[in-house]
C-alpha cells in the first residue's frame, strides 16, 4: 500500500480565487442541513440579503443562485437581453473573453474592443463607441471590474461618466466577481444596472454561489426580453425571496457560510477590509518593483488590489517557477491564462489574508525565483516588510 506524502504546515493558497475560507465559515457550513421550507429558513435569507446590501452599496434587489460566477454571467445576460441584441464589450483579459464568448453562444451580437490584456477599459473609448451608435443599437455595455487573469481594474465610475456623457440608453453591466468584498463597490452611486459576483473571492466562501444585484432599469428591461428563462429568472427569485425562500432548493450550507462570512466582513468593518486589501496590494507591488520584475498591468491607477500578475523575464517559464514553489514550499500561485500562459504568474492577495500571510507568500516567491534561476534583485521581501511595518 502506498502512503501519501505528508507535508507539515498549512498549504498556502495564493491563487486569486478560490480564496482561503476562514475557520468559522467552514464551521458554519458544517452545521446540520435544515428544511429550506421550514419556519427558521426565512431568517437566514433575510439576514444574508440585508448584509449583502452594504457590500454592494445598494438598496436594490440582490438575487443568489446555486452557481458559479459563470452562471451569474448568464443570468445577467438572459434576463435583460434578447437574441440578436448588441452589446459593447472589452478584451481586458481571459474572463472578459469568456463572457464575450458566452454572449455570442446566446445569440447576442458583440461589438468587441480588442486590447493587449495590460490595462482596463478606457472610458474615452466607451464614450466614442456610444456616441457613434446613432441608432442606439447597443443595448448594454459589459465591463469586468477586476480582471482576475491580468490584475487590471477598470474604473467603473469613470465609465459611468462616459456613458452619461453620450446620453446613451444602454444598460451598464459589471462583473465584480473578484472585486466585491475586496475594494469598495458602489452599485447605486455608479448607476450599475446589473452587478455580477460570486462567492469564492472576497466573500471568502468555496465556489458555488452566483450573485446579481439589479437596478430598476434592469428589472424593466427584463420584462421586454424574449430570451427563454427558467432557472435564471430574476422575477421568480425576487418573489420567493420576499417570503424568505427560494423558487428551488438553495445551496443551504453555503448560505450558512455566507451568513458567517458577511458577519466577519462587517465585524472588521468594510472600510478596514478595503484598506487592508489596498495595503497588502501595495506591499506586493513594492516587492515586485524591488525584484526588478514587471507588473502585467501598465496603468498605475488600474492596479488591482485583489491580485498582482507578474511578467516573467524573456526565456523563463512561469509554470516552471510555480511548480518549483509548489513542490518546495507547498504554495500555489495563479497560472497565466490564454495568451498569458507560461508568461506570467499571479499572486492572490484576496479575502481572508493578512500581513504575515503576505510576507510568507512573498518569501516563497523570492526563494522560488532564486531556485529557478530567474533574474531578479534580492530583497523584495525586505522592502515589502519595511512598508508594512510603517503602516
Amino acid at each position: 500500500m502506498s502512503i501519501a506524502k505528508q507535508r507539515a504546515g498549512r498549504h498556502f493558497l495564493q491563487i486569486p480565487g478560490p480564496s482561503n475560507v476562514p475557520d468559522s465559515v467552514l464551521r458554519a457550513m458544517s452545521k446540520a442541513v435544515i428544511d429550506h421550507r421550514g419556519p427558521d429558513f426565512p431568517d437566514i435569507t433575510f439576514d444574508v440579503l440585508n448584509q449583502l446590501k452594504d457590500v454592494f452599496n445598494t438598496t436594490a434587489p440582490i438575487v443568489i443562485y446555486p452557481s458559479s460566477g459563470t452562471g451569474a454571467w448568464e443570468a445577467a445576460l438572459v434576463n435583460v437581453l434578447s437574441p440578436g441584441d448588441k452589446i459593447l464589450a472589452f478584451e481586458t483579459g481571459w474572463f472578459a473573453t469568456l463572457w464575450k464568448n458566452m454572449s455570442q453562444k446566446l445569440g447576442i451580437e458583440v461589438e468587441w474592443v480588442e486590447s493587449d490584456w495590460r490595462r482596463g477599459v478606457d472610458p474615452s473609448i466607451v464614450a466614442d463607441k456610444l456616441a457613434a451608435d446613432s441608432k442606439k443599437e447597443i443595448k448594454a455595455v459589459c465591463v469586468v471590474h477586476s480582471e482576475t487573469s491580468t490584475g487590471s481594474m477598470s474604473r467603473i465610475s469613470k465609465i459611468r461618466q462616459a456613458i452619461d456623457s453620450t446620453n446613451h440608453p444602454a444598460l451598464f453591466m459589471v462583473d465584480a466577481i473578484s472585486s466585491l468584498g475586496c475594494v469598495e463597490y458602489k452599485h447605486d452611486e455608479w448607476a450599475v444596472d446589473v452587478t455580477i459576483s460570486g462567492s469564492q473571492k472576497g466573500l471568502m466562501l468555496p465556489p458555488g454561489l452566483g450573485l446579481n444585484a439589479l437596478s430598476e432599469k434592469a428589472l424593466e428591461a427584463s420584462k421586454l426580453s424574449s430570451s427563454r428563462v427558467s432557472y435564471w429568472s430574476w422575477q421568480e427569485m425576487i418573489e420567493n425571496n420576499e417570503q424568505g425562500v427560494f423558487p428551488y432548493t438553495p445551496a443551504t450550507n453555503l448560505l450558512f457560510g455566507l451568513q458567517e462570512a458577511l458577519k466577519l466582513l462587517h465585524g472588521e468593518g468594510l472600510a478596514n477590509v478595503y484598506a487592508r486589501h489596498s495595503r497588502l496590494a501595495q506591499a506586493t507591488r513594492i516587492a515586485l518593483e524591488n525584484w526588478g520584475l514587471e507588473n502585467l498591468c501598465v496603468v498605475p491607477e488600474e492596479f488591482s488590489d485583489c491580485l498582482t500578475a507578474v511578467v516573467m523575464p524573456e526565456g523563463h517559464d512561469a509554470d516552471n517557477l510555480r511548480k518549483i514553489i509548489l513542490e518546495k514550499f507547498n504554495m500555489s500561485l495563479g497560472t497565466g491564462l490564454g495568451k498569458m500562459k507560461s508568461k506570467i504568474f499571479r499572486i492572490g492577495h484576496i479575502g481572508d489574508f493578512n500581513e504575515l500571510a503576505l510576507t510568507g507568500t512573498l518569501s516563497g516567491v523570492e526563494m522560488g525565483l532564486g531556485i529557478a534561476g530567474v533574474p531578479h534583485t534580492k530583497g523584495g521581501i525586505n522592502a515589502a516588510m519595511e512598508f508594512l511595518s510603517n503602516q
